[in-house]
């Protein structure tokens, strides 16, 4: 079991809770250690820095090797305490608001009429038709052409500039180049599945840890340099106001790409993922020896296979104003409704849990023309007078009641299952009712209950967040930096793997490959098309000569340039992308094994 705690209002547990209200890192952290021994896992959301968008460099928790999990920098221990719901609340708890809501002045509402009939939505029907999607197909992009759809030319050489303006600033003339910043992306992508506890021992000579690829392409201290100054925004232009300042260009760039190029659906996720603060560790242990993740919130919007369409850092509610009467859960919701609105005022429907949903929510979406469905606290339900949770409690498995507000048909639907949970919706209602199996823990047997519509819609379609954390978490980015943002870059880079392989397996005619093998050949081709020529003397012969015979990777794509094919001599327009040979169709399996 995870509890989840917000920099300014952990949940440490029932008893400490109350007394955690203005809180820095530091004394949570001593709270959780004076915790009685617990095996649950302990997940703190934190916020950038006080003076993140200020001109400074943050070490991230010591030396690069260090063991002790304890270490963290001073800036984050005593980091201010950012009141925001983290959704983490008891079953009980859904009865009644937080403390923080309660003192809030009250506003007056109209009294909306709860009748026992089921949901008659008025929203037009639709087929999703996508033709960018069918363009994409007709491309028949290679692995790397779909990451690069993200981190375009444009991205790269933003970054370029940046990065060279930085250490311009610092008195330093770095001269990055595209191709070497490839490299060095070659290199983050292949720690997610290669990863060493120091990650100078991919250039060591020693026989059990050097990884040629890495040392061929590009020289150890260059990395280093270059990794050290990455940058993605102008110091004399941030935004103090924005803890985000010193990525906001970043993120501004991924999510216009990602909205671009994301596949059009009708059904969408919403929902919070993590961003690790400790890049190469999934955990930090606190002497008591009780696991902890700390790491950023991330608001993140996908589609229901686990596309990230449009994202966005948390920097609590001081720092990010709600709006429309919503808490900060569902002005996100809004704002992720109104980026996928910019591509046609479609009846989208979204999915999401108890941490956003409202019945004001719902009534805000209908009015966009916007379908719905989440479970709901009972609180959120605006005096909907449903049965009791302890009375449906006695009553069989798959028992429910439901109440629909005649005025702007919005249904809430309590459902008894292993649990009694609440749904509110205002596109789907109750018909038609289902048989489904479920399993019964006492009798250890699987039994038939009746489930709503709306419930098993929403079982279905609600978990594109998770699927998206799941594929991140394979194979996620391991090298981290000295800068407190680092981590979040390598975040950015696995979100933007995670989409092109997406999109890989709705456009792929041919077999398609699995996420590890994807992200392979986007690694060895940065890593081998990008290399450093000048300096390789006779290993860039050995390396051409090892991955032409690999039978892993190679794809063939058009070229605009006419060369000779390396089999027959001839002039072609295609070429291999992995071994940058032009090469006809015709030769391309031969060319690969003779």
């Amino acid at each position: 079991m995870a509890s989840c705690l917000t920099l300014s209002n952990p949940t440490v547990g029932r008893d400490a809770s109350s007394k955690l209200k203005s809180m820095k890192l530091l004394e949570v952290l001593n709270a959780l250690e004076e915790e009685s021994p617990s095996h649950r896992r302990e997940e703190i959301f934190i916020a950038p820095p006080d003076n993140a968008s200020g001109d400074f460099t943050d070490e991230d928790s010591g030396d690069e090797d260090g063991q002790r999990g304890s270490h963290v920098p001073g800036s984050v221990l005593h980091a201010s305490v950012v009141p925001e719901d983290s959704g983490t609340e008891e079953e009980d708890d859904d009865l009644q608001p937080p403390p923080a809501m309660k003192r809030q002045k009250a506003v007056v509402e109209p009294q909306r009429v709860w009748i026992k009939r089921d949901i008659q939505p008025n929203f037009r029907s639709w087929t999703p038709s996508d033709p960018h999607i069918e363009d994409l197909k007709s491309q028949e992009l290679s692995p790397v052409g779909l990451f690069e759809l993200f981190f375009d030319e444009g991205t790269i050489n933003f970054i370029v500039n940046e990065t060279n303006r930085y250490a311009w600033q610092k008195n330093v003339n770095l001269g990055l180049t595209a191709q070497e910043l490839k490299c060095v992306l070659g290199i983050l992508i292949l720690s997610g599945y290669i990863s060493y506890p120091r990650r100078r021992m991919f250039w060591e000579t020693s026989p059990d840890s050097h990884h040629h690829l890495v040392a061929d392409a590009i020289r150890r201290d260059r990395f280093e340099l270059i990794f050290s100054y990455l940058h993605f925004a102008d110091n004399n232009e941030l935004d103090e106001s924005d803890r985000f300042a010193k990525v906001r260009p970043l993120i501004v760039r991924m999510n216009c790409n990602f909205q671009k190029h994301a596949p059009l659906e009708e059904f969408y996720s919403f929902g919070e993922s993590m961003c690790e603060y400790f890049g190469h560790r999934g955990s930090k242990q606190l002497p008591a020896g009780k696991p902890m993740r700390l790491g950023y919130k991330i608001w993140c919007g996908t589609t229901s296979r686990g596309y990230l369409v449009w994202f966005e850092p948390s920097q609590g509610t001081l720092f990010t104003k709600s709006d429309r009467g919503l808490d900060l859960g569902g002005s996100m919701v809004v704002k992720f409704v109104d980026a996928l609105q910019e591509r046609g005022c479609l009846p989208y429907h979204i999915f999401f849990d108890k941490v956003f949903t409202s019945v004001k929510l719902m009534s805000i979406l209908r009015k966009k023309g916007v379908k719905a469905t989440g479970t709901v606290r009972e609180y959120r339900t605006e005096r909907c007078p449903l049965k009791d949770p302890k009375e449906l409690k006695k009553m069989k498995r798959g028992s429910f009641d439901y109440k629909v507000d005649e005025s702007e048909e919005i249904i809430v639907c309590r459902w008894h299952d292993s649990s009694v949970v609440n749904i509110c919706s205002n596109a789907v209602g109750i018909e038609p009712v289902e048989l489904t199996s479920h399993h019964s823990g006492i009798a250890k047997t699987r039994t038939q209950v009746h489930q709503p519509s709306l419930v098993k819609l929403y079982q279905e379609k609600v978990g594109g967040v998770s699927r998206m954390d799941q594929n991140i978490a394979k194979y996620k980015v391991k090298i981290r930096g000295m800068k407190w943002y680092s981590s979040f870059i390598g975040y950015v880079i696995d979100a933007a793997l995670n989409n092109a392989w997406q999109l890989h397996r709705i456009c792929s005619h041919d077999a398609q490959v699995d996420l590890l093998a994807f992200r392979r050949y986007v690694a060895c081709v940065y890593l081998e098309s990008n290399a450093d020529m000048s300096s390789q003397g006779r290993r860039s012969r050995r390396l051409e000569t090892e991955s032409r015979f690999d039978m892993i990777g190679h794809w063939i794509v058009h070229q605009d340039k006419r060369t000779r094919c390396a089999l027959c001599h001839s002039q072609t327009n295609t070429r291999c992308e992995k071994c940058q040979k032009g090469v006809h169709a015709k030769c391309f399996r031969e060319y690969h094994i003779r």
